[in-house]
């Protein structure tokens, strides 16, 4: 049974969970008691209800905790080249203080998983992502003699703050300055006895930043935090109001969106980063990095399957719906991987995998609902999408408008 089922269905699960830096004080919020797990620690689908903190996201700030995140500090004078070699996009080119999405594959071209680099030092970086990736990380190293590689994960207390008064709470907090921050920036703030660093980054596709500062800080940043946030709105959410929020800005989910290629067992039920239309993240320009020759060629041929933004009629979510090129559904093209209907777009919006050939065909979504413990099915046409169905200026202003 894995760890999710166990945290669901032992009532006893939560004692053998790690608990986050922030839990004393998530922990009380938690009206519904509603956990999971992620990495072994013990985290929250939701505190009260899914909808009410996506909106909060949506109108005012919430919070999100990012203790089980994954985060390695990789160092030394072959950092650059070692990372270079590794991920897919030119880690060189990285300022310091910035950060940048990354992708990383197996040799076939496959992705072993996605995450976010900081670059804190000329030579000193930090690799952030959802699953474990130490031994990747070591087996990376090989070859380089002049390089660190620690886990990082438990030595972090990290927050995600994300909703159009996010800047306004920083300010409030006394973060002078952060709303000259701009996105994928960095800046680093005194508080009491240790340094708080801020990103301006998250998963919800809107205004965000992330909090980073040592443990023994972490109930004294949370208190301060919801102390300057009590005029602005701010509440906690978790996972159920992250994937709605990530969902509208056509962000992609291990487990739904691509399947890590080091834990999958059929052929090609993993992805490339080209079928995941992220072929902006590979560089050809830069040196031999993992899964070149392969993805070189993919990108020759175009990929079989290519993840689509979908705009489907009705108000039934397509979850797990098949796709087909004509409304008699003779020909299956595809399949849905994500799907809801939006509070903010009014819209039922989907991402999905569809034949790559098969993209300027009509499209149509073999939906299945149930009203009443009876099942019905609806035949629905889809339209494509090119642009995220959520993506507010205020997330890309600087400094962000007054909210």
């Amino acid at each position: 049974m894995t760890s999710e089922a166990i945290a669901h269905n032992d009532p006893f699960a939560g004692e053998r969970l790690k608990h986050s830096h922030f839990h004393e004080r998530q922990a009380p919020m938690n009206l519904r008691d509603a956990w999971s797990s992620w990495n072994g620690f013990k985290f929250a689908d939701y505190y009260y209800d899914a909808e009410y903190e996506y909106f909060c996201i949506r109108n005012t700030c919430a919070t999100y905790g990012i203790c089980p995140m994954q985060k390695y500090m990789i160092s030394g004078p072959d950092a650059v080249a070692m990372l270079d070699r590794m991920v897919t996009r030119d880690v060189s080119k990285l300022k310091v203080d910035r950060v940048t999405y990354v992708c990383w594959c197996t040799d076939e071209g496959r992705m072993v998983d996605d995450g976010t680099i900081f670059r804190l030092g000329e030579d000193r970086f930090m690799l952030t992502c959802g699953s474990p990736c130490l031994a990747w990380l070591r087996k990376s190293c090989l070859g380089f003699d002049d390089l660190s590689v620690e886990d990082m994960t438990e030595r972090y207390a990290a927050l995600s703050l994300q909703g159009p008064t996010s800047c306004a709470t920083l300010l409030t907090m006394g973060l002078d300055g952060i709303e000259n921050l701009k996105p994928f920036g960095v800046m680093h703030f005194p508080f009491n006895d240790a340094s708080l660093m801020v990103s301006r980054t998250g998963f919800t596709g809107d205004l965000g930043y992330e909090l980073w500062i040592d443990p023994s800080q972490a109930i004294a940043m949370w208190d301060a935090l919801y102390a300057a946030g009590e005029h602005h709105g701010i509440h906690p959410y978790g996972e159920a109001a992250t994937n709605m929020a990530r969902l509208e800005a056509g962000f992609i989910m291990p487990d739904m969106e691509f399947s890590e290629a080091l834990k999958t067992i059929h052929f090609q039920h993993d992805q490339t980063p080209f079928e995941l239309n992220l072929g902006w993240l590979v560089d050809f320009k830069k040196p031999h990095f993992n899964g070149r020759r392969a993805l070189l060629e993919e990108r020759d041929r175009g990929p079989r399957y290519t993840l689509t933004k979908l705009d489907i009629e009705g108000n039934k979510p397509a979850e797990g719906a098949i796709l087909y090129s004509g409304k008699r559904c003779s020909k299956e093209i595809g399949y849905i991987t994500s799907a809801m209907w939006s509070p903010s777009v009014k819209a039922n919006i989907a991402l999905a995998m569809v034949e790559t050939s098969m993209l300027d065909r009509e499209i149509w979504a073999e939906i299945y609902y149930q009203k009443e413990l009876r099942y019905y099915r609806k035949v629905a046409r889809c339209e494509v999408k090119d642009k995220p169905f959520w993506a507010p200026a205020r997330a890309r202003a600087t400094p962000p408008p007054a909210f």
